[in-house]
């Protein structure tokens, strides 16, 4: 079965850099797109950045453009979220989610993990 697995979270203060990562296992890992969501306290949660099967094609919520980065290592089945001048809206659960469609990935991916916990302190 798909297992996606997040490390990485944490506390750091505004301005800082974290960097998550997710571990996937059960499927095929260079068959499906990757993506990040989070959810922060009392909000729903939402998109914030996907990557395509081999890594050619990237999307990024307008709230992390220019700060935050993904990627991916099919040979190692893991993806990544590089996370640069974090700001206290940043604070959030992370999940990592994965899916075979591009389509689907920033909307309604079919397989999520169980997140990890990102503070970020002012």
């Amino acid at each position: 079965q798909v297992q996606l697995v997040e490390s990485g979270g944490g506390l750091v203060q505004a301005g800082g850099s974290l960097r998550l990562s997710c571990l996937a296992s059960g499927y095929t890992f260079r068959s499906y797109a990757m993506g990040w969501f989070r959810q922060a306290p009392g909000k729903e949660r939402e998109f914030v950045a996907a990557i395509s099967r081999r890594g050619g094609v990237t999307a990024y919520a307008d709230s992390v453009k220019g700060r935050f980065t993904i990627s991916r290592d099919n040979a190692k089945n893991s993806v990544n979220l590089q996370m640069n001048s974090l700001k206290p809206e940043d604070t959030a659960i992370y999940y990592c989610a994965t899916d075979p469609n591009w389509s689907s990935i920033d909307s309604s991916p079919a397989y999520w993990g169980q997140g990890t916990q990102v503070t970020v302190s002012s």
